[in-house]
């Protein structure tokens, strides 16, 4: 799977707000959020660093998506990690198009302009993290 890789020189909890505002600021909206580093140590009693995956979803894409191929929901939300290391905060989006177009799931042409629009809105926000 193909996917953006930025490293932000920032703290973690600082650049995931960074990160939420420019998702959202292409009406992406986080549903869910799973903190990886508390999961496992509440349930491995693993220290792990900072790591969280973040469930945007643009309410109107994900819509269309489900309307025209309800099994795309398998893909959905889309995850982006945020990551704490040594270096900075890594921060990974994942190609839209390559998942939604290529996903295997359907051919119809909807779903190819969809992903081709999810995948510009977040290519926006790699952009903008990117500085």
């Amino acid at each position: 799977m193909k996917f953006e890789e930025i490293t932000l020189n920032q703290d973690f909890e600082p650049a995931r707000e960074v990160v939420v505002k420019a998702l959202a600021d292409e009406g992406f909206g986080i549903i869910s959020q799973i903190d990886m580093h508390v999961a496992f140590k509440e349930k491995l009693g693993i220290d792990f660093p900072p790591y969280t995956i973040l469930g945007a979803c643009n309410p109107g894409l994900a819509h269309t998506a489900v309307t025209v191929a309800p099994a795309i929901g398998l893909l959905l939300p889309c995850n982006v990690t945020v990551e704490q290391t040594k270096t900075g905060t890594v921060v990974r989006i994942p190609d839209a198009e390559e998942m939604l177009g290529g996903a295997g799931i359907s051919d119809a042409p909807e779903l190819k302009d969809l992903a081709e629009d999810a995948g510009a809105r977040l290519a926006r926000v790699v952009a903008v993290l990117r500085g």
